[in-house]
């Protein structure tokens, strides 16, 4: 048994599973599917991970991977270990971008994305999700001293979002809609997105509430900026794997209703957005009640099940 702590998984809404879609496809000589074929053949799981979506997916000091997602992937990763009869397989941690993340999914570079990645119907028809382990929306973050109350307080301005996200998405559908005149440029990743901010370049940046205020936190810049308007999407978190494999499918939400049935869920949600983090910060993000409805169900769903 690999050691893990606390883990628990903010899987929003069971009944919101996009997960995972289901052609039966098995392979391998032991009747594995291909991922988890390949898995044993290498005693090797490869877990894709973000270097600035904290809470969710990021670097400590030593530069290694954490967060909230892959303490997720490191549960499913012992589940794997059950499944495919190999208690000690190995973790190959994976750089991945917002914008190369679902290639290295099908492009089989990575079985695992860790991060903070949005499961819709859109990116549903080409990979697969776990049951949703948070939900956010995409948010404004401006200097304190902007008048800017929304996205229509933007008109004619430069707003930053990350490459190849949902907000970039809706930013840009919004700006169509309301004819805003939106100067939209591109950051290679959040913190390149904070960052023009910082340096002046930007009006706003448009992503995640909860990356947002993490940022803000982690950079200690609580007096220099806030978030601000109303949601501009609707963003559930879940982890990404390839779509076609029943076999992984099962074993990915197996783990999840044990970690509900354990009454884990809670205190990892604690550990990553109330208790201090590994790299000092606190975010003091408290349970949302559509959260913690959310793990009763999958702790509901797991009792059922047993």
């Amino acid at each position: 048994m690999r050691p893990f702590t606390a883990i628990s998984g903010g899987l929003l809404l069971a009944a919101c599973l996009l997960a995972t879609g289901a052609s039966a496809q098995t392979g391998g000589s032991e009747g594995l599917s291909p991922t988890l074929s390949a898995i044993k053949n290498a005693h090797t799981v490869r877990l894709g991970y973000r270097e600035s979506s904290p809470p969710f997916s990021f670097l400590d000091q030593a530069g290694r991977p954490i967060g909230y997602s892959l303490e997720l992937c490191e549960a499913v990763v012992e589940e794997i270990g059950v499944e495919v009869d190999d208690p000690n397989l190995k973790i190959a941690y994976v750089k991945v971008t917002s914008d190369d993340r679902i290639d290295a999914v099908l492009q089989n570079k990575i079985d695992l994305e860790c991060g903070s990645t949005t499961a819709n119907a859109e990116r549903a028809k080409r990979v697969a999700f776990s049951p949703l382990m948070f939900v956010a929306g995409t948010k404004l973050m401006v200097p304190k001293a902007s008048s800017v109350q929304s996205l229509a307080d933007l008109k004619g301005k430069t707003i930053v979002v990350t490459k190849g996200t949902t907000n970039e998405q809706a930013i840009r559908a919004a700006d169509k809609k309301s004819s805003l005149g939106l100067n939209i440029v591109v950051g290679a990743d959040h913190e390149q997105s904070f960052q023009m901010v910082v340096d002046g370049k930007a009006d706003a940046f448009a992503t995640d509430d909860i990356l947002l205020s993490t940022l803000i936190v982690r950079h200690k810049a609580q007096d220099k900026f806030r978030v601000t308007g109303d949601y501009l999407s609707y963003d559930p978190y879940g982890i990404m794997f390839r779509k076609g494999e029943p076999q992984l499918s099962a074993v990915v939400e197996r783990t999840f209703r044990r970690l509900g049935s354990n009454h884990d869920l809670v205190p990892l949600y604690n550990k990553w957005f109330t208790a201090r983090l590994p790299t000092g910060e606190r975010l003091n993000v408290p349970i949302s009640l559509q959260l913690e409805e959310a793990f009763k169900a999958m702790d509901d769903s797991a009792s059922a099940n047993n």
